[in-house]
């Protein structure tokens, strides 16, 4: 919805692109930089109250960003919701993994994922309508009494508590430098090629080295390094979510401003046209999430990726006079392909740990995912 929205904040506000760029970014950012430590502290003190938190500050985050005043103050409100939506990201597969039997694991995921893909079909549709209605402050209000409705389904409904690695120490130290390494590997890459860029490149790459020797080190890491050297599994598939999330996630953002600037179509018009995309994954992600229960998930996941694939590629021909009806084609190819591949990838990661790191499994994952679609938007 946000990515639907921009030109009509942009316009409020007098931004150029790259300022509505960072109302998206900043959003990703603060939540790839929170997602890691709030996952390993679920698995510590709860992920059914990490999860609940998770929902407070997010929804809390919506009703500020009504009121906001100006271009930085809708950026830092970005933030803030960003870092409440970490503690959702990095708990709710987590939880799900958790009270699913290994046998069904795939099937769970694939709806789970079904219903993510729904809610992006959602987004451009009716974020484009409420925008050409009531203005984009809608799309914010909007989540608060989804928000609060959440809530009350978690105190009612979700019984139980999930922490298989209480009593463990939390790496607070490990915490502060992953955090910093990934604001300066993120922020250089978006100020290149300019010197501060290179610089900031620089410091993330020494203080990512440093991160990993203290994790080798110390007995309660926050990050199992040995999940990236000894774990084949684990370490192939988040390293192919983070390659797909970076080739695709800026597609959104980039034709939602060719459809409205170059081909002139209003925000409602330009959200009925990219929702084929996530419908596209909705339609597919359950079925793959069940085959990659019988089928190896990993060959399942390597055709979603060569679809998408397929999908970029034509996007390279599209300019002024493409017919919408080929656009539409490539974005289902490109839908289809990210259906196929999600669910699958999932569940390879989530089954390829044990029970006490499946908060670090699924805060890594959404890590990976975060930061590919920040360097995408870079």
């Amino acid at each position: 919805a946000v990515n639907i929205a921009l030109p009509s904040i942009g316009q409020e506000f007098s931004m150029d692109a790259v300022s509505m760029g960072w109302v998206a970014t900043a959003y990703r950012l603060a939540s790839a930089v929170f997602l890691l430590p709030f996952g390993r502290l679920a698995d510590i003190y709860g992920r059914k109250r990490i999860f609940f938190w998770g929902l407070v500050v997010f929804t809390a985050a919506s009703f500020l960003t009504l009121f906001a005043p100006s271009a930085q103050a809708i950026i830092f409100m970005r933030i803030v919701q960003g870092a409440g939506a970490s503690l959702i990201f990095g708990t709710a597969v987590a939880i799900l993994t958790s009270v699913t039997p290994s046998a069904e694991r795939g099937r769970a995921l694939g709806i789970y994922t079904t219903a993510v893909y729904l809610g992006l079909s959602c987004g451009p549709f009716i974020g484009g309508w409420l925008t050409h209605l009531f203005g984009w402050r809608s799309i914010f209000f909007i989540n608060i009494p989804i928000g609060l409705i959440t809530l009350a389904m978690i105190l009612l409904y979700l019984d139980g508590e999930w922490a298989d690695a209480a009593g463990e120490p939390f790496d607070l130290g490990g915490a502060v430098q992953y955090s910093l390494t990934v604001v300066c590997v993120m922020l250089g890459f978006t100020l290149l090629p300019d010197t501060e860029g290179l610089v900031l490149l620089g410091a993330g790459t020494l203080m990512l080295l440093v991160f990993i020797g203290r994790e080798r080190r110390i007995p309660f890491p926050l990050l199992e390094i040995s999940l990236w050297t000894g774990n084949r599994t684990f370490a192939f598939s988040t390293l192919a979510a983070f390659i797909n999330y970076s080739a695709t996630f800026s597609i959104t953002f980039l034709l939602s401003l060719y459809l409205q600037y170059v081909r002139g179509f209003d925000p409602w018009m330009a959200g009925a046209i990219l929702v084929i995309q996530p419908l596209c994954q909705a339609a597919v992600s359950s079925r793959a999430g069940r085959l990659s229960d019988q089928i190896d998930p990993g060959k399942i996941a390597s055709a979603g990726m060569g679809l998408t694939a397929a999908g970029l590629f034509a996007l390279v021909f599209v300019g002024e006079t493409t017919s919408i009806v080929i656009l539409l084609v490539i974005l289902a190819v490109i839908g289809l392909g990210l259906g196929i591949f999600s669910s699958p990838n999932t569940n390879a990661i989530m089954g390829s740990v044990e029970k006490r790191m499946y908060g670090i499994a699924a805060g890594t994952l959404s890590t990976m995912r975060l930061l590919g679609q920040t360097m995408s938007m870079g």
